[in-house]
């Protein structure tokens, strides 16, 4: 239980640094790929609006901002940026070709690609590693291209090293979230096994005095006769009585790891379930059983048949309304499945949560006087746990039905 409880919070730990990581790094990237596209095409714009069909030499650049003695000077990030441009005359013709003298770009395929993006109509766009603009500069038009490597490999190594370092950050976050989910279950866990112990030594505390009332009462009994008060104390003490047992039950299961062997369950299922069949009768019930053969599984055989005593005995208690209680054993995947099925009133759904939890009833009117306390469903979870099974309820068509999963045995070893 606190396991699965530290896993969750393990989990929800992690959930939330990891969107705070990847969330942060996330909108820091999507900034800085914004700027720096946004940059770039400022840029662009700027080199196609000092554009001029003559020499690059005559290529007037623009003032960007004055000195503080006059003087203007070009802007760095102009002058370093890369530029390829195709000049194309109205008649479709090419007049210039700006490979910015790199040779591993063929000034045909540029040209190519400059009519295909004037053919289709945009006037900005991305095109592989390029931005392009297209304008219009009156007697031609000019399709601009800003080489955008360089920031789409700045982009991917942030991403690589973002990726790497979150790796590693995951990974410390994970043993940080180990650390904290500990401290943070570590006295629910301390309570719960001081309960359980208290439990435990409270039973074999109290077994001794309802042993000795109870040995008073019959010799009371013998030497006065029969008393109303002594036949109270009788059955108060008998009361106390099996409830300290159940208690006993209920701590030796979850405190005490109960020796494991290979198993018929089909034959202690088939044998607990025949003395059954009586107790159905004088309820006026029928018990019907379905049970698979040779089904096996490792556990232990006096807590599974106190398992399927126990859920017999709900089904015979709260069947209502009809005439039946069946009982199935079947194999599913690789788990054997008992289900015992009666009719009865739906549970509300917000009752079936409780269901399982300690000195539970359904029935807040009743109070132990068929001594059953709300231990039995308790017990019965806790010897599934043992098992590494599963137990749950549901309700459909006026019929209660509980089902235990338990993991089978290899047949192989069976023998």
């Amino acid at each position: 239980m606190f396991r699965k409880s530290r896993w969750k919070i393990v989990a929800a730990i992690l959930s939330v640094l990891v969107l705070l990581l990847f969330g942060t790094f996330g909108v820091i990237y999507l900034a800085s790929y914004v700027e720096m596209t946004n940059e770039n095409r400022h840029l662009l714009e700027k080199y196609v609006d000092n554009y001029s069909l003559q020499e690059k030499t005559d290529m007037k650049m623009p003032e960007m901002m004055d000195r503080p003695n006059g003087a203007s000077f070009h802007p760095p990030k102009l002058e370093l940026s890369t530029f390829y441009s195709v000049a194309i005359s109205k008649n479709s013709q090419i007049l210039k070709v700006d490979t910015a003298d790199i040779s591993t770009l063929d000034e045909d395929a540029l040209a190519e690609l400059a009519q295909q993006i004037i053919d289709r109509g945009k006037n900005s766009g991305i095109e592989s590693n390029l931005i392009y603009r297209v304008a219009d500069k009156g007697d031609y038009v000019l399709v601009a291209f800003l080489d955008n490597t360089v920031m789409l490999e700045n982009a991917g190594t942030l991403i690589n090293y973002t990726l790497i370092f979150g790796g590693i950050a995951l990974v410390l976050l994970f043993f940080l979230a180990q650390l904290l989910a500990g401290r943070i279950i570590a006295p629910l866990e301390e309570s719960y096994k001081r309960q359980k112990q208290f439990i435990s030594d409270a039973g074999h505390e109290l077994k001794t005095p309802v042993a000795v009332v109870n040995a008073n009462v019959e010799l009371l009994s013998r030497e006065i006769g029969e008393n109303q008060w002594l036949s109270n104390i009788q059955y108060e003490n008998e009361r106390m009585s099996g409830l300290i047992l159940q208690l006993l039950d209920l701590a030796r299961t979850e405190n005490v790891v109960p020796p494991m062997e290979m198993i018929d369950l089909s034959r202690l299922v088939y044998g607990k379930t025949l003395p059954f069949e009586t107790v159905a009768y004088e309820s006026g019930l029928c018990l019907n059983s379905d049970i698979s053969e040779n089904i096996y599984i490792y556990g232990n055989s006096v807590q599974i048949k106190q398992l399927t005593s126990i859920l017999l005995d709900n089904a015979i208690r709260h069947s209502s309304n009809g005439k039946n209680v069946t009982l199935t054993l079947k194999e599913e995947k690789n788990n054997a499945i008992l289900s015992v099925v009666n009719d009865g009133e739906e549970i509300p759904p917000e009752q079936r949560q409780y269901l399982f939890e300690r000195f539970y009833l359904t029935d807040t009117a009743r109070t132990g006087e068929d001594n059953h306390y709300g231990l039995g469903l308790a017990i019965a979870k806790a010897i599934t746990n043992a098992h590494k099974g599963t137990i749950n309820v549901r309700c459909y068509e006026g019929k209660v039905e509980f089902l235990v999963k338990l993991p089978l045995q290899n047949r192989n070893r069976k023998n």
